[in-house]
């Protein structure tokens, strides 16, 4: 048994009881060697089911002959072979374009429990920490890639970290291994195979142990990654608190748990907890922040992300996304239209639990100047009743509100007139969700 086999062997061990492997496979070298080590392992132990995906991007002529080399591959070896073809957007990177359409393949296509082993190496590795040095990655960039992660409803594995290029080289020529040679991989206009074909080549000749020296690096930087992660989960449990709201679906922190801590504390816990939610910006752009966090208290101030918008209000940090940021359809439904349930237009759904009295019910939103009879309180003026409740700004023209004719007598999830009080109704609101944040 070779080395190569030895700690693919060891870095697996752990998943033996996964429901599935799954080989992201494109006829590259990489992906081929991981696939006869895994197909020769297999002759001799039970090993989880083992197939393959390959994503047809369609970029470039040269592919349209990968999935019949690729099928050609796994059917010599016994390899079941799923072979996607996928539409890549185009934009500002066309790498990461068809990153982006490849693992989105891949985090459909797994299973609970499933492992999609991936054949990065550690040429790779120093490659991507290198790349991610010169674009002024913070540490978690700068951990490079990680050896497991969580995709879809599965996992990611790249078992072959410990390996080097020159391994995987070797070892295919030694087992006759036939594999695809991507023309883009010349292409030094791509800053990754420029890094690859100049920079390292140089580099080794004054440090011959660039690649493994720069692997090993990531892995320190992974490390104190975790260290931040452990302190952010601290610093989330602290600022979490409690809303004043608590049936509004949206995530939220105290913002004055948060304020208390150091500049660095609030930027590594902002990361930790927006991670699964948004792509961050760079640490230039972190002056709206800044902005957000130390505007008057009676200010309404907004931080813009790429997926979504950070808010403040009744002393705390709200992220929204999705509908949340939608403009609001205004509405004016009869009480027919919502006694079972209703859906509101990009606002969630509506219902009234129990029964009404007899009257001309309808269902709109706040227009202003509205006022309730409130049980034991009197008439209040809704605006100061929602000031007392501590309800959002942005909520509060998105409450349905329920109407006997002109005279306000419900707001949905909050309060009610003592005549629809008495018959015990009460109008319920699911407020919408708001987006699920990244997919992959």
């Amino acid at each position: 048994m070779t080395a190569l086999d030895l700690r693919l062997r060891q870095a697996l061990q752990p998943w033996r009881a996964a429901p599935a492997w799954r080989i992201a496979f494109s006829g590259g070298l990489d992906s081929s060697v991981l696939l006869h080590l895994l197909a020769d392992w297999a002759r001799s132990e039970d090993l989880p089911p083992i197939s393959a995906i390959h994503v047809h991007h369609g970029l470039q002529a040269a592919a349209d002959a990968w999935p019949e080399h690729c099928a050609r591959v796994c059917a010599q070896l016994g390899i079941a072979l799923e072979i996607v073809r996928v539409q890549v957007a185009p934009g500002a990177s066309l790498e990461q374009a068809a990153r982006n359409a490849r693992y989105e393949v891949f985090a459909e296509r797994l299973g609970v429990g499933d492992v999609l082993l991936s054949a990065q190496h550690r040429d790779d590795q120093a490659e991507t920490l290198l790349f991610r040095l010169l674009r002024g990655a913070g540490a978690r960039g700068l951990a490079a890639m990680p050896a497991c992660r969580p995709l879809g409803q599965g996992s990611l594995l790249r078992p072959l970290l410990d390996s080097s290029r020159a391994e995987l080289h070797e070892y295919a020529l030694s087992h006759g291994i036939a594999w695809i040679e991507d023309p883009s991989n010349a292409d030094e206009r791509f800053s990754r195979n420029f890094l690859r074909k100049q920079v390292i080549p140089l580099l080794a000749e004054r440090w011959p142990q660039v690649t493994a020296n720069l692997a090993r690096s990531a892995r320190h930087l992974g490390e104190a990654q975790q260290l931040l992660d452990e302190l952010a989960e601290m610093d989330l449990a602290a600022a979490r608190g409690v809303s004043a709201c608590p049936w509004l679906p949206l995530q939220s922190l105290d913002l004055s748990a948060l304020s208390a801590l150091s500049d660095a504390r609030q930027r590594n816990l902002l990361r930790y907890w927006l991670a699964p939610l948004t792509r961050m910006p760079d640490s230039d752009h972190w002056a709206g922040w800044c902005d957000l966090r130390d505007a008057v208290v009676d200010a309404t101030p907004i931080w813009r992300l790429a997926d979504g918008e950070l808010h403040r209000a009744d002393g705390r940090l709200w992220w929204l996304s999705g509908e949340w940021l939608n403009p609001l359809t205004m509405i004016d439904l009869p009480c027919a239209a919502f006694r079972e349930s209703a859906e509101l237009p990009g606002n969630g759904r509506v219902q009234v639990l129990g029964e009404l009295p007899h009257g001309r019910w309808h269902l709109r939103y706040r227009q202003g100047g509205e006022s309730l009879q409130v049980p034991g309180r009197g008439r209040r003026d809704l605006k100061r009743l929602l000031n007392e409740m501590r309800v959002p700004a942005f909520v509060r023209p998105r409450l349905p509100l329920l109407f006997d004719a002109e005279e306000l007598v419900a707001v949905a999830n909050l309060t009610q007139s003592p005549g629809v009080e008495a018959c015990e109704a009460r109008l319920h609101w699911s407020p919408p969700i708001g987006a699920q944040g990244l997919s992959w």
